[in-house]
């Protein structure tokens, strides 16, 4: 999930919102779970990367409107479902069992088998409904054919400074990975509107509030390690 707590534009928290993966076993917990913020986890297995090649269609470049109406949607809608499954078959599924749920903003990761296949079908389905996006993108080529396939946003799991800078120039929305504070300064610098601190375990509740009270210009997102005894604590800040 990502949680956001503010639902003004460009006006977030110290922590913007956090995300936890949703695994495709869990669909029926997902259908009874999403209005008690209930969260699933990701099982281990990892899938080979799928990224398609990119052409020479377009440079994939964004309006400024389209840039807010982005942070907007993240800031109203407050959740977003990330999906990692081991096959291609179970990605669907899954996906659908999360906007079933009542997921508004949708995350699928490279690392799913046809990962941008299923995301230009899910585009298509609910273009104007819910917000779609790439995760995992290691670099302008994966942003560039993450976009082709009609991604709205780009996750890296890593401050990736080429990607930031590509995704900047084209007014596309960028939430880069950052494991220390100079990480998460650097990928603002570059031009990411907000910070994905990847592990968000590894600090905790108390090393995110540390962070924000000396850089308040942040806007962190913490992954992974987030559960139902912590997430409100991580709100709360």
């Amino acid at each position: 999930f990502f949680f956001f707590s503010q639902p003004v534009k460009e006006t977030f928290s110290p922590v913007s919102f956090i995300i936890i993966p949703i695994h495709y076993r869990f669909t029926m917990a997902l259908r009874s779970a999403v209005s008690r913020s209930t969260l699933a986890r990701l099982s281990n297995t990892r899938a080979s990367f799928s990224t398609a090649a990119v052409g020479s269609s377009g440079d994939y470049y964004q309006t400024p409107e389209s840039f807010e109406a982005v942070l907007d949607k993240f800031s109203q809608i407050r959740a977003c479902a990330v999906l990692r499954t081991p096959t291609s078959e179970a990605c669907p599924k899954a996906m659908q069992a999360a906007i079933d749920g009542g997921f508004k903003i949708v995350e699928f990761t490279l690392t799913t088998p046809d990962c941008l296949h299923h995301l230009s079908d899910f585009r298509q389905k609910y273009d104007g409904d819910v917000m779609v996006g790439c995760g995992t993108i290691l670099t302008p080529d994966d942003a560039a054919a993450a976009m082709e396939a009609g991604s709205e946003f780009i996750i890296t799991p890593v401050m990736l400074p080429d990607v930031i800078e590509w995704c900047k120039e084209r007014n596309i929305v960028c939430v880069p990975g950052c494991q220390t504070p100079t990480e998460l300064v650097n990928a603002y610098r570059h031009g990411a509107p907000l910070q994905k601190l990847f592990p968000g375990v590894a600090g905790g509740p108390m090393w995110v509030k540390a962070v924000s009270s000396a850089l308040p210009f942040l806007s962190i997102n913490p992954t992974s390690g987030v559960d139902l005894d912590n997430a409100g604590d991580y709100l709360k800040m």
